[in-house]
């Protein structure tokens, strides 16, 4: 044992020797494909090994995860795991890989606000409105997301669960087509990540009733939390970030950490993620492992309220 204690130490003192890959398990020019690519450039420089983002999409994130879960645990192969992943962990729960069992934490690296936007012609002028309505009408507002079990989604049963009330559900593929029916009137409002919601809101085509962030966000200093607004407790972001195969050194997790953490508070990066909606998020390997066990038990609780179907 000292001695394969003695031959990590060693691996990780030389590490890396070659090029990092970082599998992304969506398709190039999404919001978690751009964050990553904004935050491995200086990841690199301080590894001093280039750093590859490999594209693996496919089964909502499902494809790359598989792949990143069967590499070898050396520290050259890491996931860019996203909310997605730990909501899957029960939408299907017969999956090769456990988020979890088959994963080790090495830091998030960015929250993607979902912020609660509504078309600009209704009357309410707050979540407290909105709430009111809504109880004395149920089902009578339609909500939008980027599909059925997928984060936004989440976010407004979240809300319905909390605040006791129906809201009636339109699914779409992507985020993208869901705004554009919101502006089209078909639907009166979409929980919205930020990418998706804060170009509408600034040109006055939605209106912004309240934030998911448990604080309010540097992205937008002046909108309430949606906590703050009226639902105690409420929180609910997108995010994104980094876990490694189960069984990589601890010294290597230590050094990747590290070198992310740096890259995430360095002023440019910074400025480039919030362009793009998201806020860094630097922090521990055992506090994202946290986050990550928080977020699998949280949303598989609003699964089993609101009977979202498991997916086959």
């Amino acid at each position: 044992l000292a001695a394969a204690g003695r031959l990590t130490l060693a691996a990780a003192d030389s590490y890396p020797a070659k090029a990092v890959t970082v599998i992304v398990a969506y398709p190039p020019g999404g919001r978690n494909d751009v964050a990553a690519r904004l935050v491995m450039q200086p990841l690199a420089a301080y590894l001093s090994q280039p750093v590859v983002v490999e594209n693996r999409a496919g089964a909502g994130g499902i494809i790359g995860a598989q792949v990143a879960a069967k590499a070898a645990p050396d520290g050259y192969t890491f996931l860019l795991a996203a909310i997605n992943h730990s909501i899957l962990t029960t939408l299907k729960p017969n999956m090769q890989y456990d988020l979890e069992r088959d994963f080790v934490p090495v830091g998030m690296v960015a929250a993607f606000p979902i912020i609660l936007v509504i078309d600009p012609s209704l009357p309410f002028k707050s979540v407290q409105d909105l709430i009111a309505y809504a109880k004395a009408n149920p089902n009578k507002l339609s909500y939008g997301s980027s599909g059925s079990g997928g984060g936004t989604h989440l976010a407004a049963e979240l809300f319905c669960s909390m605040t006791g009330i129906k809201m009636l559900h339109v699914p779409y593929k992507g985020s993208a087509p869901a705004m554009t029916d919101l502006l089209g009137g078909h639907i009166q409002l979409m929980f919205a990540d930020s990418p998706s919601a804060m170009p509408q809101i600034k040109k006055d085509k939605v209106r912004a009733l309240g934030i998911s962030a448990r604080q309010r966000s540097v992205l937008m200093p002046e909108l309430p939390t949606i906590a703050e607004a009226g639902v105690p407790g409420y929180e609910s972001n997108s995010w994104v970030g980094i876990v490694a195969p189960a069984g990589t050194p601890g010294p290597i997790i230590a050094k990747v950490n590290a070198d992310l953490v740096k890259s995430l508070n360095d002023p440019t990066v910074k400025a480039k993620l919030l362009e793009v909606g998201g806020e860094p998020m630097p922090g521990t390997p055992d506090q994202f492992g946290k986050f990550i066990h928080s977020e699998t038990v949280k949303w598989a609780k609003i699964i089993k309220e609101a009977n979202i179907p498991m997916l086959d």
